[in-house]
């Protein structure tokens, strides 16, 4: 009898091994239990399971799930899961993945429609990877379903280096955006959870980034409720989000993490929000160790957990055991964030046969398939703006027999991908696009000009022939690289960058070989079938010889964590997950001389790559930009920011430039200088911009004929904007910020007040406006249709006929503004309140609808209540805002007004 009770057991656990590993199918082993185990039963009601599950644990399990590494709970069949993944415009860190536009250059988009498209690829893609991650047996950092986007954070200030992760600077695009990217990502099943979005950061924080672990934000009720909450509330209410990322900083001296106003009063009881809080990362810790506001972890983690937040991206929350015993919390208090997770996590159907899981049966070869590689293409063409087209000189005329593309982003795959990015299987250059569509009919020259900024070189791959070891007794080109198994060993004793730890290689190496260049993209692949793809490690060994004398900067670039030696000694570290992955250090090499290299680099996760660059000492790089250019009929010159100069809070050497923010919102001097120079050349002149934020360039716009604002524009960049610079696709991209001529038209950066900030309040003359963009083709506006009056409380449909009066088909971005000309209170010069973006063929006439929902016609009045108040509205539509001057009314489109009134009495807006 024993003899079978222990054959059965035995086959239970290998069965559950089994499942496990096959299809992530995790179920419990009781041996001993008749007890019936609720939460295993697909169909009992997920509320009872729940309950059921977080029952069975121990104070010490609960703990252990509150963490974004949450561990295994072997005995309850609970699998380990990390609730860190990234998603803000494709799966990122995770390999190979299709790269979108970055998403400011979604946002430059207007388009509801292909946002929702975008966001269902990336669900898909996310889908598809996580179960072939659990298949393989990993459930490490981003290879789970729960991610930690969209941001949509207000880009109040352009000198916000993060910036370029949000959809812009106006809450209603914003949150209209955000609705359709929560519902992409979150799926459409009534069950069953595709993903989680996880908009971020709750809910007043767009910088400084130097400051994020200090700063207290400090607005008042109306700037908060009419600029900082509206698209998190549209986000929750009508997107469904059902999770939710808090800030780094205090909001009214308290931390945005453990705010009851913000998570308990605001998120959960006004707008009914049923999901999980997660903090953004070490911002618990934060509460103790630099906000300073309590001594201790444990009574940072039971601050957190009562003011609202149920997961710490961190390690604080490990302190919750004691923090129950020193009284400081109960048990009760930590059972509701439990439930909350489990909840999610039933719901994602992580203990649930993957067969009744429609998501799981995504195929892997969804990820960076045909049909996503178009949409991609799609999205960049449509996030590209015509800022400047003088004389017509976009498109191309035939006729350029030579054509130089010049500057330091023309062929440079890193600024193409932003930041929290994937990796492509191939991405297209600006330079690569140009020559596949113009190389036929003219000579295409290609020089770089000048690095990005004074102080912050371009690099190169160290070619082989630099590179020397020692092989069958001969001296070969490369390193010897000797490759490790080091799957299981810990890497990791918190999140933090500043604590990882790199594995013990030994000498017993998997494989040893010879590599001419370090120069590799494994992705979510190993470089040996030996090899696991998320636990490998490389010693490379050799010498180092230089061809000329100079300081070279020396670096590398790849996830997880590297570390080069040259003659034994430290140059260059990178131990990290959050911070930028490439990093170089000045060092004076000899011609020559033969330097000892060693580099040591480990992967800990499916995102496996590693390069060995330089820069030269000696490139005369503007030189050979001129040259070139003065042989060409047509310059291209692509230039703007890099991810490497703004970003989340790094360290960026450059005038101009703190902490990953802007101090200066021009282009960088180098390139200013050489821009400055190629237009003395009096040669037509193309100016493209790759960039995250808004780029102030007067100069440029009085001297230089055509202007093309391209954002970090994904995988396609290259095609898109030949397609858009040859006349295969006309551009309707519009700016979802406001361009101003420089940072001293506006308040200073550490200033939340809402005065004088974006095109809502700002009084002064922009640059160009929120809402901008030219076409190929014009557009005219007639018959505004609106009531003469509406009673308070009802909505107002308004209508306008737009036609294409040009001779090609284009897009246009009809946008409707409002205006309460008769407030009581300060408002806003003029609200987005509605926009379509529509396609006409030449000679084509639509009308275009919209309804004004009585929340778009309110206010927060003197007591700080949400109302619509009597009086006189204006109404402005077309494809551009109303009222600007000067180079804003070289607008290929027209705007046309009216005003309504609303009568009744003061309306109640909930």
């Amino acid at each position: 009898m024993l003899t079978s009770i222990v054959s059965r057991q035995w086959l239970l656990g290998a069965l559950t091994a089994a499942l496990v590993a096959v299809a992530g199918w995790v179920i419990p082993f009781h041996a001993q239990s008749t007890e019936p185990l609720i939460y295993t039963d697909a169909a009992a009601p997920i509320e009872r399971r729940v309950s059921d599950l977080v029952g069975r644990m121990t104070l010490q399990e609960k703990v252990s799930q509150l963490v974004h590494d949450a561990k295994a709970i072997n005995r309850l069949g609970v699998p380990a899961y990390n609730w860190w993944n990234e998603g803000l415009h494709g799966v990122a860190r995770a390999g190979r993945a299709t790269v979108f536009p970055q998403a400011i250059g979604l946002a430059a988009m207007w388009d509801t429609a292909l946002m929702r498209e975008v966001a269902t690829a990336i669900s898909d893609e996310a889908r598809a990877k996580h179960h072939e991650f659990v298949r393989r047996g990993q459930r490490g950092i981003y290879e789970g379903l729960t991610f930690w986007s969209p941001n949509i954070n207000i880009f109040r200030d352009p000198r916000w280096g993060r910036g370029m992760e949000t959809y812009g600077e106006d809450p209603y695009l914003v949150g209209r955006l955000a609705v359709e990217f929560v519902r992409g990502l979150q799926g459409d099943d009534p069950k069953y959870l595709k993903t989680v979005a996880t908009p971020k950061h709750f809910a007043v924080h767009s910088g400084p980034e130097s400051d994020r672990h200090t700063f207290d934000a400090t607005v008042d009720e109306r700037d908060l409720r009419e600029t900082y909450l509206p698209q998190f509330e549209m986000a929750v209410r009508e997107g469904g989000a059902l999770s939710v990322m808090c800030a780094y900083n205090r909001y009214l001296g308290v931390p945005a993490c453990a705010s009851p106003l913000l998570l308990d009063q605001v998120l959960r009881k006004e707008w009914g929000f049923a999901g999980y809080v997660v903090s953004d990362c070490g911002a618990i810790d934060d509460i103790y160790q630099t906000h300073k506001l309590v001594k201790t972890a444990a009574e940072a983690a039971a601050m957190g957990v009562r003011g609202g937040c149920d997961l710490s991206c961190g390690d604080t929350y490990k302190s919750l055991v004691e923090s129950v015993k020193l009284g400081l919390i109960t048990e009760a208090d930590i059972d509701v964030a439990v439930r909350r997770l489990f909840t999610i996590r039933f719901r994602l159907g992580m203990f649930d046969p993957p067969a009744s899981v429609p998501y799981a049966q995504i195929p892997y070869a969804t990820v960076d398939s045909p049909a996503h590689r178009r949409l991609a293409l799609q999205a960049a063409r449509k996030s590209i703006v015509l800022l400047k087209n003088e004389g017509q000189l976009l498109p191309l005329k035939a006729g350029y027999k030579t054509i130089a593309v010049i500057g330091p982003n023309a062929d440079d795959e890193e600024v193409l991908l932003g930041n929290y990015n994937g990796t492509p299987t191939s991405a297209v250059t600006p330079l690569q696009g140009i020559r596949a569509r113009l190389g036929s009919s003219a000579r295409v020259l290609f020089e770089q000009g000048t690095d990005w900024a004074d102080n912050l070189p371009s690099f190169e791959v160290i070619p082989s022939s630099a590179l020397r070891t020692t092989s069958g007794g001969r001296t070969v080109p490369g390193l010897t690289g000797a490759y490790f198994n080091i799957r299981g060993q810990s890497t990791s004793a918190s999140w933090q960058s500043s604590t990882l730890t790199f594995p013990a290689l030994g000498d017993t190496a998997v494989l040893t070989r010879v590599d001419p260049r370090i120069d590799f993209r494994w992705l979510d692949r190993s470089p040996d079938p030996q090899l696991p793809d998320d636990g490998f490690a490389v010693r490379w060994t050799g010498e180092l010889v230089a061809p000329e004398t100079g300081t070279y900067q020396l670096g590398g670039v790849g996830l997880s964590g590297f570390r080069i030696y040259l003659d034994d000694e430290l140059v260059v570290e990178y131990r990290g997950n959050h911070e930028s992955n490439k990093k170089a250090k000045a060092v004076l090499l000899e011609a020559g001389h033969a330097y000892r290299l060693r580099i040591e680099y480990f992967n800990r996760h499916a995102d496996a790559r590693f390069q060995l660059f330089w820069s030269r000492p000696v490139r005369r790089l503007e030189e050979k930009a001129l040259a070139a250019a003065r042989q060409a009929d047509l310059i291209v010159a692509v230039m703007g920011l890099s991810p490497r100069l703004e970003g989340e809070q790094m360290d960026v050497p450059v005038e101009g430039f703190k902490g990953g923010d802007r101090v200066d919102l021009g282009l960088p001097n180098a390139q200013d200088r050489l821009l400055h120079a190629l237009a003395g050349l009096g040669k037509p002149l193309v100016l493209v911009l790759l960039n995250g934020s808004a780029l102030a360039c007067p100069w440029a716009v009085e001297h230089v004929p055509a202007i093309v604002e391209a954002w970090y524009p994904g995988q396609a960049a290259g095609t898109a904007l030949s397609d858009v610079l040859a006349g295969d696709y006309n551009p309707a991209g519009r700016l979802p910020v406001t361009v101003y001529s420089s940072a001293t038209q506006l308040p200073p950066f550490n200033d939340y007040a809402m005065k004088n900030r974006t095109y809502r309040y700002f009084t002064g003359e922009p640059l160009f406006p929120f809402g901008f963009g030219l076409s190929y083709t014009t557009f005219a506006y007639r018959n505004l249709v609106i009531p003469a009056q509406a009673l308070a409380g009802q909505p107002v449909a308004v209508s306008v006929d737009v036609e294409n009066t040009g001779t090609r088909a284009g897009e246009e971005v009809v946008q409707l503004y409002v205006t309460d000309v008769a407030a009581t209170v300060p408002v806003p010069i003029r609200s987005l309140q509605g926009f379509e973006r529509i396609t006409l063929k030449p000679g084509e006439q639509r009308t275009v609808r919209f309804t004004l929902a009585p929340r778009q016609l309110s206010l927060v009045d003197k007591n700080m209540q949400r109302v619509i108040e009597p009086g006189v509205f204006e109404i402005a539509v077309g494809g551009k805002q109303p009222g600007f001057k000067g180079r804003a009314d070289a607008a290929t489109t027209q705007v046309v007004t009216g005003r309504f009134e609303v009568t009744g009495s003061t309306y109640s807006v909930r």
